[in-house]
Parts: C-alpha cells; structure tokens; sequence
C-alpha cells in the first residue's frame, strides 16, 4: 500500500447500474485476469476447472459453485501467485446428441452416406426426424455446441468469472480427442485397458453400455409372483420372482447355504415351468433367505446379481433380450422341447412388459403359478438420462481397471484418495465407499455418435470376420483419428468391411473418458510440455459432490496410471442448491432456475454475495432475500467509499504513521484482525467466514466509526484530523481488497475512484501495510466507544428526537469507561454532547447515563 497522496475521481451520483458491462470490457483489454506462464511452478496456482455439459442451458447451480472457485482464484492472485484458470466446454456424448436431434429434426444412421450439401429441415419436426450420416449428424453437433458455448461464455463473463479465455478447451476438439486417444493408447498398452465380452448394463432406448457410475435406482411398482419348479417324484419348489418373463432364461435355482429348507436340494435339479428346462440348485452367500421363499432363480440376465451368480459359479448363458429391450427371436440354447420352443414362440418379438403378461398367462394355464401376483413397490435400476429400466445383455466393450476386480490397484486408489486433501474433509468417505464398493471395471465404451472414437480398427478374415484379438492400432502420431471415417495404415478405404480387409471399431469413449483427462488436456499434456510442467499436478479441483464417484475418482484412476500421481493436491466440494421447498434443483425435477434473470434484477455482485454465503459441501437454498442484501451491500460499499473520499480529502496520504489517536488506531487494530482472519479462512478454502467477517467489521465501521470521526477528519489543520483522514484511507484500501473476490465489480468501480490499476491485480492486504499503528491500539476502545455512542442514539431514538439532537450530559460507568475517556472529543461530537462524564469501576458492564434536554409542556 503506497503512502502518497492521490487524485481521486468520484462521480456524483455512483450506481451498480451498466457496472458489469463496463468492466468486463475494461478486463478483457487490460488482461488482468491473463495467466503469466513465465512464472516457476512454485509461483503458479493451477485450477482443474469443470467443464460444463453446454447442451441446454447453464443453470443457478453452476453460478453458486463457480463462484466458489472464482473467490479462490482471485484471492490466489492478490496473494502473488500466477492463476492458471481455465474453461472447458463439456460438448460430446449424449446430452448434446439428444440436443441436435430435437433442435434440428433428424437421427443418426451410420448406413446413409455422407451428403456434404445436406441442409436441416427449415421447420425441424422432433418426432418425425429425418436420418442423415454419422458424419452429418456430428457436423451439426459441432455448429450447434459452438453457438451454445457462445451463450455459456457470455454469462460467465456477466458474472464475473475470472478466467483467462486464451485457455479455453472443448472435450469434443482435436486436443481433447487426442489426449484422449492416447491415454487410451497407453492404458492398453500397460494391460490397464481391455475389451470383453460381458454382460453389460444396457439402456434399450438409447442402445447404449451404462457404466455402474452412471446408475441410479428408481421406485417403481411391480409384482411378486410365486410359480413352481417341478422334481420328479417330490414336491415342487416354489419360487417368488419379479420377473417371471425371464423364465426361458432361467439357468438355476439358489439359495444360502445355511438355509435348512434347501440342504438336500443343494446338488439336485429342477424342471422350469412351461418351458421344461432341467436346471440345477445351487448354494451362495448373495441368496436372502428372508426374500420371498428364500430360494429365487438365477436368469442370465435379470439384474447385477445374476451376474455375480452366474460368474462365480459358473453357470451358462441363456440371454433372451436383445439390444432393443424385446425377446429375441430364436429361442436360447436348451430349450429342446417342443412345448418349450411353442410357448417361447409367443414370446419372441415382445416387449419385456408383453413378455411378462403372457409369462404369466401361461403360468395360470399350465397351474404352476400359485394365487395371485403380489403388488410391491421395489427400486429398479435406470441410466441416469434413461426412461426404462436398465436391462443386462451380452456385448463386446471396452474397459479400464479401476479396483472392481484388482485389489492392488483397490489399495492404491484408496491410498491417493488420503493422500488428497479434501475441503470439507468428509467427503473423503465418499470417495472410499465408493471405491470399497465397486464390483466391476469401468465401462468406457458407448454405442453412440458424437465422442471419441477409439482409435482402433479390426482385420478381416478370408470370410470377412473381426479378428478382435489382434487390433491394428496408429501410431501417436496419428492422433487424433476416426476409424469410420479413415482407414488404418497399409490399407484403403476400399477394404472397408470386406473379407480380408478391416473396419474400424464403431464405438465412442463415454464422456467422462475424456473429461477425466480435463487436467491434462487443458494443461497441454504432450502439446506443450513447458505448460504442463508448470501447472500439473494442479492445485485445485472443484466439483459438485454428486460426481465424486465419476468425475474426481476416474481423474484419479487415468493420473494414477499415467503419471504416478494425483492429479491435484486439493479437492473442494460444493453442496447442493435447493429450491425453496429445500428440494435438490434438478433439470429431471423441472425446479432449475437459470440464473441471467438474476443477475440482471439483483446484480452480478450481489448473485455472488448469495453464492459466496454458502460453505463448501453444505446444501444452500436459493434465496433471493440473500440477494438483496448483498445488493444493499454493494450499494453501501459504493455509498461509504464516496463519503470516506470525500472525507478523507485529496491530499491525505494513507500513511500508518499519521495514525496518532487512540479511536483510529483501535480500528487499525480490529481490522489487522479481521485480515488474519480472513486470510486463514481463505487458505482453508472457507470463503463464506471470509466474507463474514470482513462483512461484519465494514458495517460496523459505516455504522460507528465514520459517524465518531466524522467531524475530526473535516479538521484539516489538525494532527488529529490527519489521523482521522489517514486511518480511514488506510480501511478503505484493505476493505476493498478484502472484497474483491467476492464483489469484483462495485470493488473495481470504487477502486478506480482513487487507485491507480486494478484491485484485482493488487495485493492482498497484510497487518504488515499498517502493523505499527495497529500494535498500539487497543480494540476494546473502539468497542466500548461505540457502545456508548449506540446507547446515546437509543436514547434519542426512544425519546423520539432527531439524532442531531443536543445531549445536556452523559455520564459513563464501568471497566471500560476509561477506554471511552479516550475518546471524548469524538463521542461528543457524534452524539452530540454538551456534558461528558467518565467513571471507572470494577462493574463489567457498561453503563451510560442520557441527560436530555427538557422540553416545554
């Protein structure tokens, strides 16, 4: 903090109003906020930012954690550090697929070739959409994100987003398509990456893999049915399902080892109903003898149990469900029987709910099913952006280890998730349940358009079959391809999908392939190896608490395995934002609000005073209220900042050693602790007791003391009106600062007023700028003094008189008198005070006396 005496340039009337646009203009040609890549890794403060999915419209949620992250970096970078903090633009998979299709009226259709003239429907008709290319759909994918991105970046901006825009990235790009390509590359390479054929998890509406991340249950109703499995001379086994369609699928009956009622069926067979398939019964641990009659059939595949069951005991595969959610049409092997293979046939075709009212039809016919079904309510397991159940069938994909099946890599994830420093520190657990309860590797292929394409391609056989054993792979530098649209080297296009020539794979990577690479993409991983050194590992990864489980645990996995390492150092988490009836906004539930009405009607400033006042990891409800206040706090801020200058004079100087009266150096006191407060709350990612703190002292400070001062800084030849004057310079300048992260636009208006450059480049403010006068002041006279003066109001308030009111005498008892005595001159002046009496005693509290004048009857 300079001590020179400044011009100042304070408008008349200050206003909020057109702030925001004058100042991001301002920001963008002074490039403030522009990272200084010459700086060493030490000075560099590097942030993982979340690319947000830009296929609909950005919403409150994405303002209130954004702004969270925003205060963190703007106070890295008052504090001397170099911000790397960039943008990134979620834009491939199937949000934004879903987007181009009802936006423009058309569906992909890999048959149809590409027409380069193609033009989209001038009136688009979602529900009778046309079918164009691959290549056409992902051209209108890319026209349409591009404009999205466009509408995304101007509102950051209107809020006030720090971030440098010369590092902005897209998950969709050529960067991001090779990063991603080549982490694949090598996690293949090491045996980290594999493709299997497995039972997969499987949404029928979008033909798509599910990865377990991407789970959620669902209540939904359903039905008991208990039917009967036949043995040859004994009884029968009565069984209770919820699926009773999967019956041809049946593969064997299980029940928990120790369950008496089963001992001496364990090692014998039964026969299905209707369709007369011998199958045999087992024993496992997973059975629940409590669940229906204790004893339930494994189908291949009914749900993630089944799987289990049919791993690990090795049963056969007998799948009836194809791709798109129906029966099959050929009935599975095993069902030899005449009558099996008549009653599947009623079957084939189907859908699953068809299926399973003619299961049960024919149950009663053939009198194996027992009463009627039983109605329940049970959780059904859905993709999170799906409509129907989740389904289980057998396909190719391919995966990464994650732990599910590796206990080894189990442990090291677990041991880097310690390693991680987590803001709040609970929701480390998270991380760990999730992990200790993974059962499976993590599908990253998906059966879709718009993403990553592995970079992979298949040789044909003399009869044109895939050799999936022997994949032809590029070179990396090769990357970025697309195997469906390039041909693999040493071949032409010309031998696509025939005998003896290739094809190429026709998947894409799930989004969160790419995204968990956001760290190296944007910090240049093998693009530009001095970014990287400089900015990986980072230093901070913020994200919603929601996506631990995909975004921040697969992060981890792709850093663990390519670079030893964490990706960052630090995590902070961010709650949930609530609708007013404290109901979690989501776009499924229809309750999100988007946030450019608000920003318009409140502010920018005082939409993130709201943000800001909710804690990391803590659920926050959207309260305009809040918003209010922040903006009378921005007004106030513009309001006092003018009368301070004005008070204050242009040539003052906010000189330390000027302060030489006990009330201002009191106040210097007080705040050289509200600024290690701040800072420790800060360096502890606690933004909102930052805010709090400085918030409290600064009305504290408009409310008592600019009014005790007041009239000793108009004093101009006194050395206690330079005190006065000098204090008050030296509070604006830290409160200003002390603001920025929070209120970056009125802080920059009211800087400008009378400080040279920006105060978001400035430093941020230490006890060391004013430590010697603040050393010798006492913070409990300033306390006590204004306690007197509120009483004196009080009183004049009771007695219904102006505060300009004379005072004929007040009287002052107490320990804390004698810090009042101090300052006589400014009470009296204030309050307006003829008469001031102190006197000191051993009574704690403090005690005032109002004479008022009398009035006439």
């Amino acid at each position: 903090m300079t001590n020179r005496s400044r011009s100042f340039n304070v408008p008349d009337k200050p206003s909020l109003d057109g702030i925001e646009a004058k100042w991001v203009d301002v920001w963008d040609e002074s490039g403030v906020y522009h990272f200084d890549r010459s700086k060493s890794r030490e000075e560099i403060f590097s942030i993982d930012t979340p690319p947000p999915t830009v296929s609909g419209s950005l919403h409150i949620g994405h303002v209130f954690s954004y702004t969270h992250t925003d205060t963190v970096a703007r106070f890295q970078r008052m504090n001397g550090k170099a911000v790397f903090y960039p943008m990134g633009w979620d834009d491939n998979g199937l949000p934004t697929e879903r987007r181009v299709q009802n936006y423009y009226g058309v569906r992909c259709d890999p048959s149809i070739p590409y027409d380069p003239d193609f033009t989209p429907p001038a009136k688009p008709d979602p529900k009778k959409q046309v079918p164009i290319s691959r290549q056409n759909f992902i051209e209108l994918c890319e026209r349409l994100t591009v404009e999205d991105e466009k509408v995304f970046e101007s509102i950051w901006r209107r809020l006030g987003l720090s971030v440098d825009w010369r590092y902005t990235y897209a998950t969709i790009d050529d960067n991001s398509r090779a990063a991603a390509q080549r982490a694949f590359l090598r996690n293949l390479a090491r045996g980290e990456a594999y493709m299997a054929e497995a039972p997969t998890l499987w949404d029928v509406t979008f033909r798509t893999a599910v990865a377990q991340a991407e789970l959620e249950d669902r209540e939904r109703p359903g039905a008991y049915h208990t039917i009967t499995f036949h043995r040859d001379g004994a009884d029968p086994v009565r069984i209770a399902t919820t699926r009773p369609e999967l019956l041809p699928a049946c593969v064997a009956l299980v029940a928990h080892p120790d369950d008496e009622r089963y001992q001496s069926l364990f090692g014998t067979t039964v026969r299905t109903p209707v369709f007369g398939v011998e199958v045999p019964v087992v024993a496992h641990h997973l059975a629940d003898p409590e669940k229906g009659t204790g004893i339930a059939m494994i189908c291949t595949f009914g749900d993630v149990t089944d799987v289990t069951w049919w791993r690990e005991l090795q049963l056969p595969t007998r799948p009836i469900i194809g791709w798109d959610g129906r029966i099959v049409a050929e009935a599975p092997e095993g069902l030899d029987s005449p009558a099996g293979r008549e009653a599947y046939a009623k079957l084939a075709g189907a859908t699953v709910h068809t299926a399973r009212e003619r299961v049960v039809e024919l149950l009663r016919e053939s009198g194996d099913l027992i009463g009627e079904p039983e109605k329940i309510t049970h959780p059904v397991k859905f993709f999170e952006k799906g409509d129907k159940p989740l389904e289980i069938v057998t396909t190719r994909q391919w995966y990464i280890r994650n732990g599910g099946r590796d206990p080894e890599v189990r442990d090291g994830l677990l041991a880097r998730g310690r390693e991680l420093v987590w803001h709040p520190e609970h929701m480390r657990t998270r991380f760990e349940h999730w992990v200790g309860g993974l059962n499976g590797d993590w599908l990253i292929s998906r059966q879709r358009f718009f993403g990553v394409p592995f970079p992979v391609w298949y040789p044909l056989d003399d009869e044109g079959n895939p050799n999936y054993d022997a994949p032809i792979l590029p070179e990396e530098s090769q990357l970025p391809v697309d195997p469906s649209s390039e041909a693999p080297r040493g071949y032409t296009e010309e031998q696509r999908g025939k005998p003896g020539g290739f094809i190429g794979d026709p998947d894409v990577m799930d989004t969160w392939a790419t995204s968990s690479l956001s760290p190296q993409i944007a910090g240049g991983w093998e693009r530009d190896p001095d970014l990287f050194d400089r900015v990986f590992p980072m230093d901070l990864r913020p994200q919603g608490q929601d996506i631990i489980r995909t975004w921040l645990f697969s992060t981890v996995v792709r850093s663990h395995f390519e670079h030893g390492s964490l990706p960052w150092s630090t995590a902070a988490i961010s709650g949930w934002i609530l609708d007013p009836d404290r109901k979690k906004m989501s776009k499924s539930k229809g309750n999100v609000v988007t946030p450019l009405a608000m920003l318009e009607k409140y502010s920018s400033d005082a939409v993130r005073y709201w943000a800001a006042s909710g804690r990391l990891g803590t659920d926050t409800a959207l309260d305009e209220g809040q918003m209010k206040v922040g903006r009378r706090l921005a007004i106030k801020i513009l309001n006092a900042s003018k009368f301070a200058l004005s008070v204050a004079g242009e040539n003052t100087a906010a000189d330390p050693a000027a302060v030489t009266e006990p009330l201002d150096r009191s106040m210097l006191a007080v705040l050289a602790d509200v600024v290690a407060d701040a800072t420790a709350a800060f360096q502890d990612y606690d933004h909102t007791r930052a805010l709090e703190r400085t918030e409290r002292f600064f009305w504290d400070l408009c409310d008592d003391y600019l009014e005790l001062v007041k009239a000793r800084a108009y004093d101009a030849e006194s050395q206690e009106g330079a005190s006065a004057r000098a204090a008050l310079l030296i509070a604006l300048s830290v409160l200003h600062r002390l603001f920025a992260p929070f209120l970056p636009f009125v802080t920059e208006e009211v800087w400008s007023w009378w400080q040279e450059g920006s105060v978001h480049a400035a430093a941020w403010p230490s006890v060391e700028e004013f430590r010697a006068a603040a050393a010798a002041g006492d913070p409990a006279v300033l306390t006590a003094t204004a306690e007197v003066l509120g009483i004196i109001r009080k009183t004049k308030s009771e007695a219904k008189l102006s505060m300009r009111a004379e005072v004929d005498r007040v009287t002052v008892r107490g320990k804390q008198a004698e810090q009042a005595r101090l300052c006589r001159e400014d009470l009296a002046a204030a309050g307006r005070v003829t008469e001031l009496a102190f006197e000191t005693s051993d009574d704690t509290e403090l005690r005032v006396d109002v004479a008022l004048p009398e009035t006439e009857e």
